[in-house]
């Protein structure tokens, strides 16, 4: 079956935790580059779409060579818009222009450590009786292991899921967590209903090492030791 990915890297201009992070230079270079360059390898530059609010970020995307046509609206640009109607904008405007796709790929560009080949095994293993593929992470905190809550009677801490007599977490059933990396998502399953109700979805494991979304400074800090890690092991 022919693919045909719509690439939507979403960047808008307002960031709290990290000021104007998709255009701070991460290891010497604009952050949304990244996932500009991995897209890229990928496709042709048409099917490519930044979705920014922000003429700073087009005019940065731009001097990665990408040509940014579109503009996300005023009104999706807020904290409250959400990513289902921020893809959807993006999708109307691309089917306006002829641009023909069957599948969505968002590369946030907070996820600098994946790489083409994490974004094409995503794809590899989509197809279209599915809602998703998304990317995880073996989460750190397991429901069945060590993830509490309070029960609202007594105030005391019972376990978050099962019965609680677990005794070595590698018993424990495996639990995941989206690291934020990639998403290939079925854009009529978009369309018909929010991200969290999708129930056929498919993991596609990363490592934790390529697996730091840029959320804090600390993150930020992170995510450039291993980057530059990597580089030098490269050399």
């Amino acid at each position: 079956m022919s693919k045909t990915p719509l690439y939507i890297i979403p960047a808008r201009g307002g960031s709290k935790g990290i000021p104007r992070k998709n255009i701070k230079n991460f290891a010497g270079t604009p952050l949304i580059h990244y996932s500009i360059d991995v897209a890229r390898k990928l496709s042709d530059d048409k099917h490519i779409i930044v979705s920014t609010d922000d003429n700073e970020i087009a005019d940065v995307a731009r001097q990665a060579g990408l040509a940014v046509n579109y503009m996300r609206p005023a009104d999706l640009a807020t904290d409250t818009a959400g990513s289902r109607e921020v893809m959807i904008d993006a999708m109307d405007w691309a089917d306006k222009n002829g641009i023909d796709y069957d599948m969505i790929v968002l590369l946030q560009p907070t996820s600098p450590l994946r790489t083409v080949e994490d974004v094409k095994g995503c794809i590899d293993i989509y197809n279209c009786d599915l809602d998703m593929v998304v990317s995880v992470v073996d989460a750190q905190s397991n429901p069945y292991y060590n993830c509490f809550e309070t029960d609202p009677e007594t105030g005391f801490l019972h376990i978050s899921k099962g019965t609680g007599l677990y005794t070595r977490r590698q018993d424990a059933p495996k639990a995941w967590e989206y690291n934020g990396a990639v998403y290939v998502i079925n854009p009529k399953s978009l369309r018909d209903k929010p991200m969290g109700k999708f129930t056929k979805r498919i993991p596609y494991e990363m490592p934790r090492d390529r697996s730091v979304d840029l959320d804090t400074l600390t993150d930020w800090i992170i995510a450039e030791m291993i980057y530059k890690q990597n580089n030098a092991d490269n050399d």
